[in-house]
């Protein structure tokens, strides 16, 4: 019923209770989760949970926050992409939250890592999860220069304005919802939540961080999605299982997955 379109399982939080989570999973009707990459250090244990699970896939990239690991050319991010059930590029963009005392000139370096996510993601093919944080307008001048028109992806765990959400869509962005929509001080993004057609939106919970209410302040885990999509549907006028219905199609779509078949289903809610 509802797919948990980015999530963290490859961290300590959650990977030491993987057979709890899926229980969880299988219980609150959560089917499928994109497991994230964000260093080539992790990606042998992001890729394994999707080797080891049916309902799992997962990305290759590196956070644009992270420094000190192993700097990704482009050939680092098609080798692994070329993998199976590696099915997008990412998480990338650009971060200027935290500048600890640089400026955003200081930033180039980070520029140039998003530019080489964007070009492995126009040599594959594959979707790009983009990650801006205080960085929108450089983070949309980048991928209308590198994307050219051919990278479609998803601007995930929205937090940005109308404005950014309406030129996200105009270069052919999904938007991606988190369990930030559901906190007493976001209603401007659920104004945005509104405005996004259903045929653009995903949820996520970006686990094990955000955890929507009523369970704000624990550990987030991929069953909680289900809370996202009700709190989407609050915004739209929608019932929740068309929600459901929109945002799994859409994910099957940006991420070229099959319609999950019945038989597939009932299989991985119990493995």
């Amino acid at each position: 019923m509802f797919v948990d379109s980015h999530c963290h399982l490859s961290l300590p939080e959650l990977q030491g209770r993987l057979p709890e989570i899926r229980r969880e999973m299988a219980a609150a009707q959560v089917d499928r989760a994109l497991c994230i990459c964000t260093t080539l250090e992790e990606f042998p244990a992001v890729h394994a949970l999707a080797l080891d699970h049916d309902n799992f896939w997962c990305t290759v990239g590196v956070h644009p926050d992270n420094e000190g690991v192993q700097e990704p050319a482009i050939e680092d991010l098609l080798m692994r992409a070329r993998l199976p059930r590696v099915v997008g590029i990412g998480e990338t963009g650009l971060d200027y939250y935290r500048l600890n005392g640089r400026s955003v000139a200081d930033m180039a370096w980070q520029r140039e890592r998003f530019r080489v996510h964007i070009r492995a993601a126009r040599a594959t093919g594959l979707p790009l999860v983009v990650h801006t944080r205080s960085a929108s307008a450089d983070t949309l001048a980048v991928l209308a220069e590198e994307g050219q028109g051919e990278v479609l992806g998803v601007f995930h765990c929205f937090t940005e304005t109308m404005a950014v959400a309406r030129a996200a869509l105009d270069l052919g962005f999904h938007i991606s919802f988190s369990g930030i929509l559901s906190f007493r001080n976001a209603q401007d993004l659920r104004e945005v939540a509104k405005f996004v057609p259903l045929d653009h939106c995903l949820i996520e919970t970006d686990s094990p961080y955000l955890a929507p209410m009523p369970h704000r302040g624990k550990v987030n885990q991929p069953a909680w999605v289900a809370h996202v999509a009700t709190h989407l549907a609050a915004c739209k006028g929608l019932h929740v299982e068309d929600v459901a219905r929109a945002t799994s199609a859409n994910f099957e779509r940006l991420f070229g997955l099959p319609v999950l078949a019945e038989s597939t289903l009932e299989s991985s809610r119990i493995t």
